[in-house]
């Protein structure tokens, strides 16, 4: 069998991709490699659901064999929290299948519509493997052409009643985290995540901490550690990342509280090409 770009640099997490956790009733968690999607909507009811991000390259068979395990149907919608690789890796294959539109932060849709690419990764900042495999990673925009559309301005969410989006920029301009008040729920994408996602035996192992976003691809640190505040400031109850396992009560809390307290010595890489 031909090799995938996620089985070249990560064999070892190919073991446990695919293999869905319910987060909450209608929250679930579908690992795909080294990153996080989730499914959100009564699996149970005959009401819309929506996928947030689109995973890994290579990884739409997966998400469509989750989606038809868990609803049976296509999706209402696809929300992205940002267009990284790793994010959109499935999302021109998915929306050929479902034709389903895309959402958005209106800072992200350059990315999203060929008109420019991200800043390359950068190896220098202090790390791990991953790290110095960052420049492999594509750094390309995607074009999505007249299917990604900018998120409502009212913070609403497509087809995610009860939930609003707020902007959390930092990783990338128009990155975004989903927030749902009646529980305090959060998607967080990779505005903090629960893995030192630099290290690649921390990735295999899924050794759980709350780290900062992942160094090698984050430009603004300034923006990155505004939007943490922000977050924390929410008190999430529970909290699915783009990468790590969910998180949830008191070991969140003070996770998180550490973070936004501790930023600059927790997250910001000493020196490396994006840190001023």
């Amino acid at each position: 069998m031909e090799n995938t770009f996620e089985d070249t640099f990560f064999p070892l997490t190919t073991l446990t991709s695919g293999i869905s956790q319910t987060v909450l009733p209608d929250l679930v968690c579908l690992p795909l490699q080294i990153v996080n999607i989730c499914l959100v909507g009564h699996p149970e009811s005959d009401s819309e659901w929506v996928l947030v991000d689109a995973g890994m390259p290579a990884s739409h068979e997966k998400i469509l064999l989750a989606a038809g395990h868990h609803f049976g149907r296509k999706p209402a919608a696809i929300i992205l929290t940002h267009g990284h690789f790793d994010h959109v890796g499935a999302l021109l294959e998915l929306v050929r299948e479902w034709n389903v539109p895309v959402y958005a932060h209106e800072l992200e849709l350059p990315y999203l519509t060929g008109r420019a690419d991200y800043p390359p990764a950068d190896p220098t900042v202090d790390g791990g493997l991953v790290t110095e495999m960052s420049p492999l990673f594509p750094n390309e925009g995607i074009d999505l052409d007249d299917h990604v559309h900018p998120l409502p301005a009212d913070g609403t969410v497509p087809g995610m009643a009860g939930w609003r989006w707020i902007h959390t920029p930092g990783h990338t301009p128009g990155h975004i985290s989903l927030f749902r008040d009646a529980d305090r729920a959060l998607i967080a994408g990779d505005a903090f995540v629960t893995v030192k996602q630099e290290s690649l035996y921390k990735v295999i192992v899924q050794e759980q901490e709350i780290s900062g976003p992942p160094k090698y691809f984050t430009t603004d640190w300034q923006a990155a550690r505004d939007s943490v505040v922000k977050l924390e400031a929410l008190k999430p109850s529970v909290a699915v990342t783009g990468h790590g396992i969910p998180m949830s009560g008191e070991r969140l809390a003070a996770g998180l509280s550490e973070l936004a307290v501790n930023f600059e010595s927790i997250a910001v890489p000493e020196h490396g090409r994006y840190v001023h």
